[in-house]
């Protein structure tokens, strides 16, 4: 028996027996650690980890180059430790596709929220909707900075016309903002709306996720001047 495996043990059966909510932030980290460092002390890992991001949170929304610039981790550790909130939101879209139908700004909110967890980049994404209201798809249609161009809009057009869709629902997200609309959001919908009318496909709403907070362009009048 190593060392450590008096302690890692303990971890691992009080885990067991009560779940993270008698854990701190460290003690967490440490017992995720286990799993891909196997044969040293990761509790030090741990402590320079939060020392060096400032937050669990921070932690898990590191790029893996950030990660194994820490001392003691390595590729396996910052796969790990990548892998988690990417399986969250992969968890988090699955219970959402539950619902199969958006006949409002809730329900887009409720759709489209857990999509844009632990992004760091801006993200355009398209649900395309069939004429009962029904999803066919939630695309990615843009990634980086969020603008008006050309490009962009042109592949919103041709995501919504290769899905054959009755209407769609466009968003973005802000992340580490507010969901609150600024000009160049509204210049961007105003161009979109004009361009999908072209070809027929209405543009239900734009709505802007923040965190788990989400607005309407809809619900706040600001597709009815368009």
């Amino acid at each position: 028996m190593g060392v450590h495996d008096g302690h890692r043990d303990r971890l691992r059966d009080r885990f067991r027996e009560h779940g993270l909510d008698t854990f701190n932030d460290l003690n967490a980290l440490e017992l995720v650690l286990f799993y891909a460092i196997p044969r040293r002390d990761t509790n030090e890992i741990a402590h320079a980890l939060l020392e060096h991001f400032g937050s669990l949170h921070a932690v898990f929304e590191a790029s893996e180059r950030e990660l194994c610039a820490v001392p003691g981790v390595g590729i396996h550790a910052a796969t790990l430790l990548r892998l988690f909130p990417q399986v969250m939101r992969k968890s988090a879209c699955s219970k959402a596709d539950t619902i199969k139908t958006i006949h409002g700004s809730a329900e887009a909110g409720e759709y489209l929220i857990p999509r844009f967890l632990y992004e760091q980049d801006e993200v355009i994404l398209l649900l395309c909707l069939d004429s009962q209201k029904r999803v066919i798809t939630c695309a990615e249609v843009g990634r980086g900075v969020v603008n008006a161009s050309e490009t962009s809009i042109r592949r919103i057009v041709e995501t919504a016309l290769k899905n054959r869709s009755s209407s769609v629902i466009l968003s973005h997200n802000h992340p580490n903002g507010l969901a609150c609309p600024s000009v160049e959001d509204d210049r961007m919908t105003k161009q979109v709306f004009r361009s999908l009318t072209l070809v027929g496909i209405p543009l239900e709403d734009h709505i802007i996720v923040a965190g788990e907070d989400y607005a309407s362009f809809r619900d706040m009048g600001m597709l009815t001047p368009y």
